[in-house]
């Protein structure tokens, strides 16, 4: 009995093996993708870009063999495919044969992309369809596509005379932009996109003009966020002990480590050393901007979304006019203040003015000031403040913003998504904020 028991469970075996290995060719086999088009984003030309995939299913219950996979293109386009595990030979017309798909079974395919330069100013489409046929002559496809844009890549540039960069093509830096001490660099409408731990060390003098400072990544961590809604991505702007006279006007620096750092200066000085006009500083995993022992005047500027504070004034001189400032971080509840302002024994507050200027977020109160004294000579007048109301010649026709209003945090402005990172600083149609902030 035992061994007819063991004969037909060899049999069996042996009929689900032929079963499992039965390959048809028959003209009705079709492939399932989990894509009909695969979207790349937008890659810097001759810059690989990110690792994408696909599955590709064979619902039928007898396998199919495949007797080409290929780039249509071939070797053209910059397109290099992965397929469960076969590499399509770019020098063989980036092609493979007989790959076998069994039945109720799926491959991964994975695509990358190196974009040739496009020869032009603005993002130049590139695709390409990967074909799948069959045996019996079924053709299938998916259609590849990206976007390429031409740019310069720079790697830790110095710059040591005085210049100007004006430039349609965007930088990428790699490593630190250094401005050496003494010198001046001007950028003007120049878009810069930094690699991840690059930065600007400024030791001389910075003028900025209708610039974009960001990270290098033009690719998306999930369908719905890109990553330039990411922050940490770069290490900001760093104005070093001896910088002096920065002027940076209609410019964004976003995803950053910190936004705008400016170290206490080497020898006491009553210059100005920061003028920021109608500039955006948003989404930093540190600081927004942090100046220690500065002269320093921001007017009608965004400082927004920080994990650190927003505006960290420690010592010196500041002048804020007409300036949104909302703490908004959505990935730290122990996220710092919207205004910070310290007198600090090694870098005393001689004076501290805030005119005009929104300031709210999250918590109940975003707004401090460290070791403040009555004698120091600091202002709050013509402002939204989102703190226990204050007593006082220092704060005069001031709106005590609480979250007990109707209208307050987010409600001020016009977009504030927290699951897409997608935000818009306008005032809102019921913000009670109306002739204060930057927009």
């Amino acid at each position: 009995m035992k061994r007819i028991f063991y004969v037909l469970m060899m049999v069996l075996g042996c009929l689900s093996c032929e079963d499992d290995e039965r390959f048809s060719t028959g003209s009705g086999m079709r492939l399932e993708f989990s894509v009909d088009t695969l979207k790349l984003d937008t890659v810097f030309s001759n810059t690989p870009s990110s690792t994408y995939a696909f599955w590709v299913h064979n619902r039928q219950d007898s396998g199919l063999r495949l007797q080409t996979v290929k780039l249509k293109k071939g070797n053209q386009t910059g397109f290099r495919v992965n397929v469960d595990g076969i590499y399509l030979d770019n020098s063989n017309g980036s092609q493979t044969s007989n790959v076998e798909v069994r039945r109720k079974d799926s491959l991964l395919v994975f695509v990358e992309l190196t974009a040739q330069t496009a020869h032009q100013l603005e993002p130049k489409l590139v695709e390409d369809d990967l074909l799948f046929i069959q045996e019996n002559g079924t053709e299938q496809a998916v259609n590849l596509r990206a976007w390429a844009w031409d740019a310069k890549k720079l790697y830790d540039p110095v710059i040591e005379a005085d210049s100007v960069i004006e430039s349609d093509m965007p930088l990428v830096i790699y490593g630190n932009l250094t401005v050496k001490a003494g010198v001046t660099l001007t950028l003007k409408h120049t878009s810069l996109f930094f690699h991840d731990q690059s930065g600007m060390e400024v030791a001389g003098t910075l003028k900025m003009e209708d610039c974009e400072l960001r990270g290098d990544r033009l690719d998306r961590m999930f369908d719905y966020l890109p990553y330039d809604r990411v922050s940490g991505q770069w290490n900001g702007v760093h104005f070093l002990a001896s910088s002096t006279a920065n002027e940076l006007t209609a410019s964004v620096i976003r995803n950053t480590m910190d936004g705008v750092v400016m170290d206490q200066a080497t020898q006491a000085t009553a210059d100005e050393r920061l003028l920021m006009t109608h500039c955006v500083v948003h989404n930093c995993q540190g600081d927004g901007v942090r100046t220690t022992g500065a002269k320093i005047r921001l007017d009608h500027c965004q400082l927004t979304n920080t994990n650190g504070d927003c505006l960290k004034v420690i010592g010196g001189e500041a002048e804020v006019s007409y300036c949104t400032i909302a703490q908004f971080y959505p990935f730290d509840a122990a996220r710092g203040k919207a205004i910070r302002f310290v007198n600090d024994q090694a870098s005393p507050l001689k004076r501290f003015v805030c005119d005009g200027t929104i300031a709210t977020g999250y918590e109940e109160d975003v707004v401090e000031g460290e070791q403040i004294t009555a004698e120091l000579a600091f202002s709050f007048r013509n402002c939204l403040l989102r703190m226990p109301a204050e007593t006082g010649s220092q704060f005069e026709d001031i709106i005590w913003e609480s979250p007990t209003d109707e209208i307050e945090g987010t409600k001020q402005f016009v977009k504030i998504d927290e699951e897409k990172l997608d935000y818009d600083f306008h005032l809102s149609e019921q913000s009670t904020a109306k002739g204060k902030g930057c927009y």
